[in-house]
């Protein structure tokens, strides 16, 4: 008879130690030491996740820790792994100001009430340590040297409260000092942000060069060249600064922050939890940063050679020389059209120009570095699912992978239509048709039709063919590791072999480029096949229930 009260209690109770959807221990009075403290929530699971019996999620890791302290929204510096690992360890030193506040959220579950109370309970657990920590220190001087008699009153709780900068220092020097971090600033780009701003700032800057073009009144112009041929050399015509900044990167840069945004929020949590959070090799955060060279490398290079170096040789000196070796095109304009534009508003344009084209290919091979330390961090932490007591459902770490694959599909077709549009604009001015279209058109009918139209090439030089080479060999580099480290091994699919497939054609459809009379044909159709894989990745080979 008395059973149907005590079972409310009980529900009462367990429905009280569930704050926010996390397991929830209350703050009392308690007179440990913060390691003593630390240690027995860190065991006890208090604040992560609980499953629908609300039993907690296992214990806390540094590795889980550390990651769960970075993801707090008012944490913008995140914290170090080896900071958290101080806690985890038998060891004498404590924790600053700044993390008792993070920990106390963890703690408190978000709870406002809750973590106000851990905050002032784990301030007091650390005023206790730093004051046994000096008790400590002054037996050990007493021993040796006699001590004045000031000196031989034991710290009080209120002096450890007076300095709690001092108490701070020892244990995290390295949160006092940071350095410039170009890898994290850098992905900063696609993260922490609404996932319209990067391309729609893209898009923004090459309608601004299009107008600007449209007021120098070179945005559609043709010349004659030396041997009678008249070629269309306007800034909107040219492919590689139209279609490839107005469609095609900002696609790539949308399609990147929308995996990166998963990786983050949900995929990594996902497979981090199938392992318990042991073993892991660090947070998000490190391993963006272990990438830092390579950061660098590719910034030295978009803004060194890209930009700085291929403006010089390519634009500034035979503006200034009245001519030069490289083909004829809307920066040229100066010299084969002087009537259209002058020699210094054709330096500062094209200036501009160069400069907005450098920056976005850097924010563009930083796009490329993240894909790759996706897969990475994926690779590594699905290693570890096979020696762990898997918590996530098979499903659910395929939908993981099927994610992954799918967002590095779609920005490795992107970034092979951008060299596709670069490779077109430099093919197109070796030849002796008017305009692109033009040519494209003539070589099209030229299988058609049967009658072989022989497309005369010029003797200049194109520098953006390699160029368009190099983007589309590192981005199908990106796209074999991803293939090679995510899909292969994993249960057959039909679909990423047809991503894989698809790839394939589209970068034999780059290289067959201007190779022989009628390959827009197969352009055609590998541009087709290319804008169908950005709606359906696994083209049709995946039902839905």
């Amino acid at each position: 008879m008395i059973r149907k009260p005590t079972k409310r209690s009980e529900t009462k109770l367990c429905k009280a130690l569930i704050k926010n959807g996390k397991y929830f221990v209350p703050a009392r009075g308690d007179s440990s030491e913060f390691k003593t403290l630390f240690r027995r929530l860190a065991s006890a699971g208090a604040g992560r996740p609980v499953d629908d019996n609300g039993i907690p999620q296992g214990p806390w890791t540094p590795e889980l820790l550390a990651e769960a302290i970075s993801q707090t929204d008012a944490n913008q510096s995140g914290i170090e792994l080896r900071t958290v690992q101080h806690w985890f360890q038998d060891n004498e030193k404590g924790i600053s100001s700044d993390n008792i506040r993070w920990l106390a959220r963890i703690f408190g579950c978000d709870d406002p009430e809750a973590t106000s109370q851990w905050q002032a309970t784990l301030s007091a657990a650390q005023a206790r340590l730093t004051a046994r920590r000096r008790r400590q220190r002054i037996s050990a001087d007493r021993s040796t040297t006699p001590l004045p008699s000031d000196a031989a009153r034991l710290p009080t709780l209120d002096d450890v409260n007076l300095h709690p900068v001092e108490a701070a220092q020892p244990q995290a020097p390295v949160e006092s000092a940071r350095r410039f971090d170009l890898a994290q600033r850098s992905a900063e780009l696609f993260a922490r942000r609404s996932p319209l701003d990067l391309p729609a700032s893209v898009f923004a800057g090459a309608v601004a060069l299009g107008f600007w073009s449209y007021f120098l009144g070179i945005h559609n112009v043709t010349y004659l060249r030396e041997d009678g041929v008249t070629k269309q050399a306007g800034f909107l015509w040219a492919p590689n600064w139209t279609l490839l900044f107005m469609v095609f990167m900002p696609l790539f840069f949308a399609f990147t922050v929308d995996l990166l945004t998963f990786w983050e929020s949900e995929g990594r949590s996902k497979l981090l939890t199938a392992i318990g959070g042991s073993g892991s090799k660090g947070g998000w955060k490190r391993k963006v940063e272990a990438s830092t060279y390579t950061y660098w490398t590719a910034l030295i290079v978009c803004l060194g050679f890209a930009g700085l170096f291929q403006w010089i040789s390519r634009r500034l000196i035979p503006l200034l020389q009245g001519g030069g070796q490289y083909a004829a095109d809307w920066g040229s304009l100066a010299i084969v059209r002087p009537d259209m534009i002058s020699v210094p508003q054709a330096i500062a344009f094209t200036g501009l120009a160069y400069l907005f084209m450098c920056l976005c290919f850097y924010i563009f091979f930083v796009g490329l570095i993240l894909l790759f330390t996706i897969t990475h961090d994926f690779w590594e932490i699905e290693k570890e699912t096979e020696d762990y007591c898997n918590q996530a459902t098979p499903s659910e770490i395929a939908e993981v992978r099927r994610r992954v694959v799918d967002g590095i599909f779609r920005c490795t077709v992107s970034g092979l239509l951008i060299a596709i549009c670069m490779k077109l604009q430099s093919s197109y001015l070796a030849t002796n048709a008017e305009d692109i279209l033009d040519w494209l058109v003539s070589d099209s009918l030229s299988l058609l039709s049967g009658n072989d139209i022989e497309i005369a090439q010029a003797s200049v030089r194109t520098p953006t063919h390699y160029t368009s080479l190099l983007i589309a060999m590192l981005t199908c580099t990106v796209f074999l590791y991803a293939f090679l480290r995510t899909a292969i091994g994993s249960r057959p699919n039909s679909s990423f072999e047809r991503m894989a497939a698809a790839v394939i054609v589209v970068s034999i459809g780059y290289l067959t480029i201007g190779a022989f009379s009628g390959f827009s044909i197969f352009l055609w159709i590998t541009v087709l096949l290319a804008v169908y894989g950005l709606f359906d990745p696994a083209f049709g080979s995946r039902t839905t229930h």
